[in-house]
């Protein structure tokens, strides 16, 4: 069976799971899990199915988390096309090569909550399942010719395996946006008063937070306003009087906070040097992985990033096994 979903994260806070699409032969259905209907059942048929996807990460992640669902098994597109060596791995680019299919992507980034939906956005939903048996079965076959899709039921398990596990997000990281880091303490605790603040109104008006304060301007506003600078120049026009008062008083409030009371910086991860043995591990592992990318015309990163080579070279006994799946390792092993 095919499944995709579709949310509202352009246009709420928190998303919602909007709409689930399936195709299996001869149907092309959608499901509603907004509307007033106990979908218990629906994932039940589900569970003990082998769920075709495209880029499934995020839809799996979906499922936990509004609906405690995991499936048994999936076959998910996107994995098969990388290991086949296709440099584009997009649902419309491997549409248009394997079957010669165009999609419409224009209602892409509608809003999934409203209700009735249009016909175009109709359509475009049920073109995501429509064609993704035929293009398995594409994938599959070449997947069998070249042997290689064992590698693909091993990748796609370890991705519900990750999925299937919810990550509690940690209070004093969820706040640290991009740019932070270059603060002092005094402008991280403004930061963080600036984001308690943007959350708060994000969630009261379902609206997404950068729709409101972009990070950037997070920034800029904590840094101006720790080295006493007015910092109201910096607050966006587009603002309603409301909303600047209170973020004016989000950044008082932190200004105000005792010493004690400023978040520290995170400290820097410990540099890591090689000695000679390991370097000389990491370029026969580097070796070793490029060439069997360029026999396989896959892309290196498939077998294994960089980041995941320097802890092999570290101490491949005791690590090989957490972080290769068995085909990566057979082709990586000493």
């Amino acid at each position: 069976m095919a499944i995709d979903t579709e949310a509202d994260s352009l246009h709420a806070y928190p998303e919602k799971l909007c709409l689930i699409q399936i195709s299996y032969p001869g149907h092309d259905v959608l499901v509603d899990p907004l509307a007033a209907i106990d979908l218990a059942p629906f994932f039940a048929e589900l569970a003990g199915r082998e769920l075709v996807m495209h880029g499934s990460d995020y839809d799996l992640r979906l499922f936990r988390r509004y609906h405690n669902f995991i499936p048994h098994a999936v076959f998910d597109t996107m994995i098969a096309a990388r290991l086949l060596g296709c440099r584009k791995f997009g649902l419309s680019d491997l549409l248009a090569e394997f079957l010669g299919v165009t999609l419409d992507k224009g209602p892409q980034k509608a809003n999934w909550a409203r209700r009735p939906l249009t016909d175009r956005m109709e359509s475009y939903a049920r073109n995501d399942t429509r064609h993704l048996q035929p293009l398995v079965d594409s994938l599959r076959a070449r997947l069998e010719e070249k042997g290689r899709l064992a590698w693909v039921k091993e990748s796609c398990a370890q991705l519900v395996r990750d999925c299937a596990h919810g990550e509690e997000a940690n209070p004093d990281l969820v706040w640290r946006v991009k740019g932070a880091s270059k603060l002092t303490r005094k402008g991280l605790a403004v930061v963080r008063e600036i984001w308690r603040w943007r959350e708060a109104e994000a969630i009261e008006h379902n609206k997404p937070p950068f729709f409101m304060l972009a990070h950037e301007v997070m920034t800029a506003l904590a840094d101006t306003a720790t080295h006493d600078h007015p910092f109201e120049p910096h607050i966006p026009r587009h603002l309603t009087p409301r909303r600047r008062q209170g973020l004016i008083e989000a950044i008082q409030r932190a200004i105000a906070l005792p010493h004690a009371e400023w978040p520290h910086p995170l400290p820097l991860p410990p540099r890591r040097y090689q000695t000679e043995a390991q370097k000389r591990r990491m370029e026969e592992l580097t070796h070793r992985r490029d060439h069997h990318a360029r026999e396989l015309d896959i892309d290196p990163t498939v077998i294994a990033s960089r980041s995941t080579l320097v802890e092999l070279a570290e101490d491949w006994d005791t690590t090989n096994g957490r972080l290769l799946l068995r085909w990566q390792r057979d082709l990586l092993s000493f």
